[in-house]
């Protein structure tokens, strides 16, 4: 069981990756439920408005954008490489 054990200096995360998270963490966690749902409006409109492809296509942006969302909380809430000396 110890033999398997990871400890947190085993991996950190790459230039992009922490460079990215240093943007993303500047926007509140409700910026991405609120694209979220105005891709389900759109979404909604275009398929009342008879573009099915079109609403097809934007409405598959929803998904996309809450799992943005829950990788932005996670990384608010827990933090990225707090061993790292280069971060």
């Amino acid at each position: 069981m110890a033999a398997n054990a990871m400890t947190e200096t085993d991996y950190s995360e790459g230039h992009v990756a922490r460079a990215i998270e240093q943007q993303t963490a500047k926007l509140p966690s409700d910026v991405f439920l609120w694209a979220a749902v105005g891709t389900i409006s759109t979404s909604l409109t275009l398929q009342l408005m008879g573009r099915q492809h079109a609403s097809l296509f934007v409405g598959q942006w929803a998904p996309t954008l809450l799992v943005l969302g829950l990788y932005n909380k996670i990384v608010k809430e827990l933090g990225h490489d707090r061993n790292d000396v280069t971060a």
